[in-house]
């Protein structure tokens, strides 16, 4: 049975939060359920302490996380940089591939610096549980076709990409997978919610590993319910427990994008034969 190692790069800066444990919890699901290899992660914690994993892994998941990912002076963000040109890079040469799914804030620092879109604020915040609408190429994708059209996601963000780099998109190969909800009373671009960079690298907007009981956990606690109401209003709070009830909704897209982006990872990997590293 082969090794295959996960990094999970932790972009939370210190702040607690429910997707980080949602993360961990698909990699111990398929630590259990599946035959055909060992899995181990570990975990980095990218923004607050400036830990970047090496090429060792096979698989990395970058995690969503607050803040803005507009360009800085911080230093993990040209390490972390470094990190995704030289996994792109590894994918060029090499037979055994490494995976990547990068998640809202990861996704939009990525797209910025592979320049495949244009990252800005949002006039206000995008935070519920909202309808996801696939592109063409998004109905075909093997990681959203068990999906309906719409599908439920959780969002929660302030910032977007839009204007998508065709040129660019077009000469790197990716592809855009989703877009936002449709708002024909407001004359904005859509936000793009995913894209495929690769047949190896996917990232989201939204949040797909979020699972519905350790949502509505956290929904239901006093503090989060009068933040969520003094902020965005009682029916969006009722809206989204509501939402986190419903099994076609968000417990749905939790069961089918990250858990198949693992499973493919896996099952690639364990058909080929690692390569050997150079000295």
């Amino acid at each position: 049975m082969s090794l295959v190692k996960i990094a999970v790069l932790d972009m939370n800066n210190n702040h607690a939060n429910e997707g980080l444990r949602c993360i961990l919890q698909s990699i111990r699901n398929a630590q259990g359920n599946n035959r055909q290899a060992e899995l181990s992660f570990d975990v980095y914690d990218v923004r607050a302490n400036n830990e970047i994993p090496d090429l060792d892994y096979d698989v990395y998941i970058s995690s969503g996380g607050p803040g803005s990912p507009m360009a800085s002076s911080d230093a993990w963000e040209t390490r972390y940089f470094s990190l995704i040109d030289q996994i792109f890079d590894w994918n060029l040469h090499n037979d055994r591939k490494k995976f990547v799914f990068l998640i809202c804030h990861s996704f939009q620092l990525v797209v910025r610096h592979l320049d495949l879109g244009l990252l800005s604020r949002r006039k206000s915040t995008s935070f519920g549980i909202f309808p996801v609408h696939k592109t063409e190429e998004g109905d075909l994708d093997p990681l959203l076709i068990g999906l309906p059209e719409p599908f439920y996601a959780v969002d929660s963000r302030d910032y977007q990409i839009t204007g998508p780099n065709v040129e660019r998109m077009e000469t790197m190969g990716a592809s855009i997978l989703c877009l936002e909800k449709i708002r024909p009373h407001v004359l904005l671009d859509r936000a793009v919610m995913s894209m495929r960079f690769s047949p190896e690298i996917m990232g989201t907007q939204f949040h797909p590993e979020a699972d519905n009981e350790g949502m509505l956990r956290y929904f239901l606690k006093d503090e989060k319910r009068n933040h969520i109401i003094s902020n965005f209003g009682k029916e969006k709070y009722n809206d989204m427990v509501s939402y986190l009830q419903d099994p076609d909704k968000i417990a749905l897209t939790e069961s089918v994008i990250l858990p198949g982006f693992l499973r493919q990872a896996i099952q690639s990997l364990s058909a080929t034969v690692e390569e050997p590293q150079v000295a």
